[in-house]
């Protein structure tokens, strides 16, 4: 009963008279794991992937000191104030959103742009749902490219124990891949709407860049990723560049703190306790026991099938509590190795098949609502057919790099 309550939980189920939003019914869950007696203090504590949390908070802070040299909004505005036509600007806007998010954690993208692509729309009179629709869609597709991308990568390199480059290596060609499909897709999907003609120039003001924090940040997240490719640890490579940038960056630390979601470190933490609970009382192998039949017995039939079951789970539990979750089960398969890069593909592309898919989704809406409202099932029509084309063209090349020794 104890696992049902906290899957319900994260799944933002809402129980009688409580109202609770994911994260606290995550933390509601791992203590109930603790308090029912599933797991001993020792163990919750023991079960939280503190490589995981430490990655994502050092990414957290080196995303912040970019926000506060205002970096990623100044690239952003440059690139997306010199196209010539409607339908250039989306899929300038597709590919601005995917690029920047294979170098940082793509909600932070989507954070900051929102509400520059929903005032160049308004301002070049265009409709703006599609721009923000190429904003979520290729903020998931280009965050593939890299283990930083997003949580649930960050999640899989530190479980798998894949290394930056080998992930990097396979995954950046298919997630350039889906990148150029959702482009492609969003084009023909908005043609009527976004006609051949010279684009209006927007009026956007143009955003103070601060020179010598920018060029801090550029250099230490340039250093960032050559460690990273180095085979550093991607915790204390994150955290060595944050400790850096707080050191030099001549920002007030809480300020930059502010800017920190602990609120998605106590997600992480809780769904760790959870998930190493339905572990522990052998949840996970009887659940394993009873799918295995349905995934077939050769890496062929295993990454796909399950890849599909990926894409319909991430839309129940959300993406990064599955990962969590099929973590005790890829080791298991045929090729545990390729098993968890398609698993990453999946997992993630599968935030753009409906509104509650991915948190990046849901940033981009909220922060739009004063000006734009979108259904669940207006967002379902073109998000399926994204998701589906996107994640067969990034399978396809991912099985090719498979077959000739890549992935």
């Amino acid at each position: 009963m104890v696992f049902v309550l906290s899957y319900a939980l994260i799944a933002g189920t809402r129980l009688p008279g409580v109202r609770l939003d994911r994260p606290a019914g995550a933390l509601v869950g791992a203590v109930a794991m603790v308090a029912l007696g599933v797991l001993t203090p020792a163990e919750a504590v023991h079960g939280v992937n503190a490589d995981t949390l430490l990655l994502l908070f050092g990414m957290m802070v080196v995303g912040a000191f970019l926000v506060e040299a205002r970096t990623l909004r100044w690239v952003s505005w440059l690139t997306l104030t010199r196209v010539a036509s409607p339908r250039r600007l989306l899929v300038a806007v597709t590919l601005v959103s995917g690029l920047l998010s294979a170098v940082l954690v793509n909600d932070t993208i989507c954070v900051i742009l929102t509400p520059l692509v929903l005032q160049l729309a308004l301002d070049a009179g265009l409709p703006p749902k599609p721009f923000l629709l190429a904003l979520a869609f290729g903020a998931n597709a280009g965050s593939l490219a890299t283990p930083t991308g997003n949580p649930q990568d960050m999640l899989i390199v530190t479980l798998s124990h894949l290394s930056y480059r080998s992930y990097t290596g396979a995954l950046l060609l298919p997630s350039m891949v889906a990148l150029a499909l959702v482009a492609l897709v969003l084009v023909v999907a908005f043609r009527r709407e976004l006609p051949d003609r010279a684009l209006a120039r927007p009026r956007l003001e143009r955003p103070e860049l601060h020179p010598a924090l920018a060029s801090l940040c550029v250099l230490t997240l340039a250093g960032m990723v050559a460690a990273f490719f180095a085979g550093a640890p991607l915790s204390w490579t994150a955290l060595s560049g944050a400790a850096l940038l707080l050191l030099l960056g001549r920002r007030d630390p809480r300020e930059v703190f502010e800017q920190v979601d602990f609120v998605l470190l106590v997600f992480f933490a809780a769904l760790f306790v959870i998930v190493a609970g339905v572990g522990h009382a052998g949840l996970a192998q009887r659940m394993y026991e009873s799918l295995k039949p349905l995934f077939g017995h050769t890496a062929r039939a295993q990454a796909p099938l399950f890849g599909v079951f990926t894409v319909v789970a991430s839309q129940v539990v959300s993406n990064v509590p599955f990962v969590l979750l099929a973590a005790h089960w890829l080791p298991r398969f045929a090729d545990p190795r390729f098993l968890w890069l398609s698993t990453a593909l999946f997992s993630t592309l599968a935030g753009n098949l409906t509104l509650v898919g991915s948190v990046a989704n849901l940033i981009v809406v909220e922060r739009a609502k004063e000006r734009v409202r979108f259904g669940f099932f207006e967002f379902l029509e073109v998000g399926a057919l994204v998701t589906v084309v996107s994640v067969a063209g990034a399978y396809g090349v991912l099985w090719g790099e498979h077959l000739i020794g890549l992935a």
